[in-house]
């Protein structure tokens, strides 16, 4: 997963600071030309979603599902300790700003989902030869999620990697301490790892590209010296994977929507790849000399 998110941030670099490069330096008084990143950790909520379960030998879907996250107990070693800086649910996000107000970056949602275990749900569907007790046709059965039946969890994660779009304000600037808002959209891709098992078969242990996501987000961030800032969110977004892996077998799949909320506290800093005046290329090339300079 972090491969993923150095390449995409490479690739942003290498972008934007070549375009930059070939129009104007930015301006150091400003934010257009500025990068910023952050980390931090969130807290997320779902709503109910309905899950299908599809392979050779069963097809069915359970109703209304109820999952919550799982927020790992603090601990400043295990919050903090580089090695174990991913194991709580987290957030991190590369920017940079194109405009004076307006950025564009890329991040991970690191949130986990984990479907409550003893919830009695509708059942509707079939399960056949699968050498349990749960063989059979249902139609809005109630059926309790125990661990012989199914373990259903995105704990590792549920990966929400995104690019988003944002718009940045300054509320107040007091000695060299500042309050900004942004609010943004964004779209990406779902790579969880799923911890899954299903009617005792053995399950899949590997990230998986399972579907989209949408969401937007309002902020407010406490800026310090123009260069760090502590920043809390509010995201709300629409996750839709279609193809989930569940167990060891290519044939067997899941798939859900739903909705999600997150609250994010992060820690961020502001920095420059390019200092100095805004100057286009040409500037600076002699030109003729006017009579006027010859006198």
């Amino acid at each position: 997963m972090h491969s993923i998110f150095i390449t995409f941030s490479i690739l942003l670099l290498t972008l934007v600071n070549s375009s930059a490069q070939s129009a104007l330096s930015p301006n150091p008084t400003g934010t257009y030309g500025k990068y910023y990143f952050y980390w931090g950790w969130n807290r997320a909520r779902y709503t109910t979603s309905n899950i299908r379960f599809s392979s050779g030998s069963y097809d069915f879907t359970l109703k209304n599902v109820v999952a919550k996250d799982r927020q790992t107990p603090f601990d400043f070693k295990t919050y903090f300790n580089p090695v174990t800086l991913t194991i709580p649910q987290y957030n991190l996000r590369l920017g940079y700003f194109i405009k004076d107000k307006y950025s564009i970056s890329i991040g991970t949602d690191h949130m986990k989902y984990v479907v409550q275990a003893n919830q009695i749900v509708k059942i509707s569907g079939n399960i056949k030869d699968s050498g349990t007790k749960y063989d059979g046709n249902y139609t809005e059965n109630d059926i309790a999620i125990t661990g012989d039946f199914l373990k259903f969890e995105h704990t590792d994660g549920l990966n929400y990697a995104n690019i988003d779009y944002r718009r940045h304000d300054q509320i107040t600037n007091y000695k060299n301490i500042k309050l900004n808002l942004s609010e943004g959209i964004g779209l990406g891709i779902l790579l969880p790892r799923t911890d899954a098992t299903l009617l005792n078969k053995e399950r899949h242990d590997a990230f998986h590209l399972s579907g989209f996501g949408v969401s937007s987000v309002v902020a407010a961030n406490i800026e310090f010296w123009q260069v760090l800032f502590i920043q809390s969110e509010f995201k709300a977004g629409y996750i839709n994977m279609p193809d989930i892996r569940t167990t060891s077998s290519d044939a067997d799949k899941a798939s859900q929507q739903f909705f999600f909320t997150q609250f994010n506290v992060l820690f961020g800093v502001h920095f420059r790849l390019i200092v100095g005046r805004p100057t286009r290329l040409n500037e600076g090339v002699n030109r003729e000399p006017t009579k006027r300079n010859l006198l």
